[in-house]
């Protein structure tokens, strides 16, 4: 039996989060990163064995080797393995193989999904049920992102980058919604539906789809399901929904309504965080827990408690009357629902957003999208493009796509210290700083918190 598994990429959140779930299963955990990442540190403190820097002594005593999608092949500690006749695995894989005796509750989608299983996973805990669950960020009310618990149900954020969601098997699949993304993995807009529909082929023989009929994308999966005779419900605010929501009002940062099944009137539901997207999500959460044939009521209650998860809509600090808050958009339907939900939030303020687009092929190929993105914020900053796993030769800047804005407050300033300083001078006491970043970006609401907190708005 496996029990040393060696993670190389383990500061990154996927591979943190298997490594998590194993640690709480009292396997052996090694492995290797570039960086000491909070995450990694974290993993540390349970008893992992962290290196820093990729080196063949790195992998010793290891009986399974299980690798980013980031780390390539010929990396030193994949090459060791190798001749050492060590299994080398992609996470996907892994999963495979983690998971197969499980009841899997997995949540896919463009959008939406972190937020969604975030939810899924405290409210079952919250309801007493222990689930095991791994979630691409940090669940707010529980501080961390996984868990190995004793209940019979693992949720898990099904990604879709580098295909990883087709190493599950789910009794139950959620779909939010589908959207083309990922361009440098999903060439076009059907490669990347095609991998939406295969993995929600792979369901367990009696599984359920739970797809959003108000998104194109997922309405097709749904029909496709239906045609091939596999069980499919719906949610969303159109009346031909399973599930779905009415008396939706904005009340302080979320918003109430009324959700039902059917015509059944099922549960009052009042949501902390801002969005009309977190009701869709919300919707979501109650039908999986309806077809558990759990209380929906009880459900509700602990969506009332839930607080988010990191880097979405994460709001740090409000310094000197200056609102500063994170959040992971990287898409431009992302940024649009994140500016609404800041605009309803704060619809007396000066709100600005500062971009860090993600990866050359995904800012080339929506270059127009996000252009026209930003219509919710007063004041615009781009900053240059976080390359992350890819290499651009074609000297494309981030510069084009604010070239191309029509909003009149877009300016483009490529690096964190001039976005810093920037925003010192120009921020006002009223004023709401959104940074929009999957990439490193965080480490300019970092210095804007600290220099907001040591001199105060004006005093350069």
């Amino acid at each position: 039996m496996t029990k040393h598994v060696h993670f190389i990429g383990i500061g990154g959140t996927g591979l943190s989060a298997i490594a998590r779930v194993l640690l709480e299963r009292d396997y052996t955990v090694s492995g290797s990163d570039q960086v000491f990442s909070p995450l990694a540190r974290n993993l540390q403190d349970m008893g992992a064995q962290v290196y820093i820097g990729h080196q063949e002594d790195n992998i010793q005593g290891a009986d399974l080797v299980v690798r980013s999608s980031a780390v390539p092949m010929h990396n030193v500690e994949i090459e060791a393995s190798l001749r050492r006749g060590i299994p080398v695995m992609r996470r996907s894989e892994y999963l495979s193989r983690l998971l197969a005796d499980d009841f899997v509750i997995a949540v896919a989608g463009t959008h939406g999904k972190t937020t969604t299983t975030a939810m899924l996973a405290w409210v079952l805990v919250d309801m007493g049920e222990d689930p095991s669950f791994i979630v691409g960020g940090e669940i707010t009310n529980l501080g961390r992102n996984a868990k190995s618990g004793k209940g019979e149900h693992f949720v898990i954020e099904a990604d879709e980058y580098d295909h990883m969601f087709l190493g599950l098997n789910p009794a139950i699949a959620v779909v939010t919604n589908i959207e083309h993304d990922h361009p440098d993995c999903f060439p076009t807009a059907e490669s990347f539906y095609a991998a939406f529909s295969k993995f929600v082929g792979q369901m367990k023989s009696d599984g359920v789809l739970i797809a959003c009929i108000d998104d194109p994308g997922a309405r097709r999966l749904v029909d496709e399901c239906q045609s091939e005779g596999k069980r499919a419900n719906t949610y969303g605010l159109s009346d031909g929904a399973n599930y779905h929501a009415q008396q939706i009002e904005h009340a302080d940062s979320g918003f109430t309504f009324t959700a039902y099944k059917e015509e059944k009137r099922m549960a009052e539901v009042r949501l902390r965080v801002p969005g009309l997207h977190n009701v869709y999500n919300a919707l979501a959460v109650l039908a999986v827990i309806d077809l558990l044939g759990l209380s929906p009521r009880a459900a509700a209650k602990s969506l009332r408690e839930f607080s988010g998860a990191g880097r979405r809509f994460d709001v740090l600090a409000d310094v000197a009357g200056i609102v500063v808050i994170d959040d992971y958009a990287h898409h431009p339907t992302e940024i649009k629902a994140t500016l609404q939900a800041a605009r309803a939030m704060y619809p007396q303020h000066q709100i600005w957003a500062v971009w860090q687009p993600h990866t050359y092929s995904r800012t080339k190929l929506f270059k127009d999208d996000f252009a026209s993105a930003f219509s919710d914020a007063d004041q615009v900053i781009v900053t240059e493009i976080y390359a992350s796993r890819e290499i651009d030769e074609t000297g494309f800047s981030s510069r084009e796509v604010v070239e191309s804005m029509s909003h009149p407050g877009a300016v483009f300033i490529p690096d964190f210290r001039g976005v810093t300083d920037h925003l010192f001078v120009e921020l006002k006491s009223g004023s709401v700083v959104l940074v929009l970043s999957a990439g490193d970006a965080t480490e300019i609401s970092a210095l804007l918190v600290e220099r907001l907190s040591t001199k105060g708005v004006g005093d350069a």
